[in-house]
């Protein structure tokens, strides 16, 4: 499948901080590709590159074959894009806005636009200044998707919606990639994001923490709960195989979130002196998200190398919560 969004070795760095670090990303064409992340993980700050509106300190993108570096404008005619803060008119009517905004598109455009708006229930004759937050985020909508988009990029589309709106908008986005368009869905609704989403890519501190298909995801991750005769008891390493994204210790249990975890692991586990029993079962993209943002930091990692030498003093499993960094959204 060819690739709507191709990003190799993309950096940003602003005064004072690195906003982007290395980004390698591709997202597939027809598919509906999400980017989670915390406040100030560089999703907005992706993005803005992805348009053309800021140039990157080093590194390529390629959006729709284009370079946005160079041919910004272009992109931008095959792009539709909602922010999270929209800006329009607020002196013209819902139904002005779009026979404005349809001067700059092909023919098609208003009745798309005049469709959504009655799917949305919006009164026409009523000023952009008069609505409600959900209402002018239904009009930002309205008008992304009139021009019926390449790639569609939405920077928390859904906020301010009503979850009904918001569950119908979101399962729309998955009828847009049957027909081979694309979506780039930057979002903090996880659950809506675990439904709809084809790919996900997890950012944290300018960094692409994970990145794969919701399917593998759903297949390959699990909660990982080990029942222990005493808390300090050593684990034994799991298969290169495997890669533990969290590790937390409540009494004498120790919760894992484990990628790539076996049934042979389980039982690698369960051989080790002191471990009463193993349960294990496919992690929410939810627990996925937290445990790659605020897994174990360099200093719970040389207490467990402690705990697992000859050092009684210290858990071999202590977790210390990374902190997140808060340069743009």
């Amino acid at each position: 499948m060819a690739n709507c969004i191709s990003v190799s070795g993309l950096e940003m760095k602003f005064s004072g901080c690195d906003a982007l670090q290395g980004i390698d990303l591709t997202v597939p064409q027809g598919s509906v590709f999400a980017l989670l992340g915390e406040n100030g993980a560089g999703k907005t700050t992706l993005i803005r590159i992805l348009t053309g509106f800021q140039q990157p300190t080093a590194g390529r993108a390629e959006v729709c074959g284009l370079d946005p570096q160079r041919e910004s404008l272009e992109i931008r005619r095959r792009v539709g894009y909602v922010s999270d803060q929209p800006a329009l008119y607020d002196w013209m009517r819902i139904d002005e806005i779009g026979w404005f905004t349809a001067a700059f598109y092909a023919d098609g455009f208003l009745d798309r636009y005049s469709d959504s708006i009655s799917h949305f229930d919006l009164p026409r004759s009523r000023k952009i200044r008069n609505l409600s937050k959900g209402q002018r985020a239904k009009v930002a909508l309205a008008l992304a998707l009139a021009p019926d988009p390449e790639l569609l990029i939405l920077d928390e589309p859904t906020s301010g919606l009503d979850p009904h709106v918001r569950r119908e908008f979101m399962e729309s986005m998955v009828d847009r990639a049957v027909t081979g368009r694309t979506v780039l869905l930057s979002s903090h609704q996880i659950a809506e994001v675990e439904r709809v989403a084809d790919q996900v890519a997890i950012l944290h501190q300018g960094k692409v923490r994970l990145c794969d298909s919701m399917s593998s995801i759903k297949e390959n991750v699990f909660e990982v709960t080990v029942s222990l005769e005493d808390s300090l008891i050593a684990l034994p390493q799991l298969d290169a195989g495997a890669t533990v994204l969290s590790e937390q210790t409540s009494g004498r249990q120790r919760r894992m979130i484990v990628q790539g975890f076996t049934d042979d692991m389980a039982k690698l586990l369960e051989s080790r002196a002191g471990v009463h029993g193993v349960r294990s079962r496919p992690a929410s993209l939810e627990e996925v998200f937290i445990a790659t943002t605020r897994g174990v930091s360099s200093k719970a990692q040389e207490k467990n190398a402690a705990g697992r030498s000859d050092s009684p003093k210290s858990p071999a499993t202590s977790l210390e919560l990374l902190a997140g960094g808060d340069y743009e959204s």
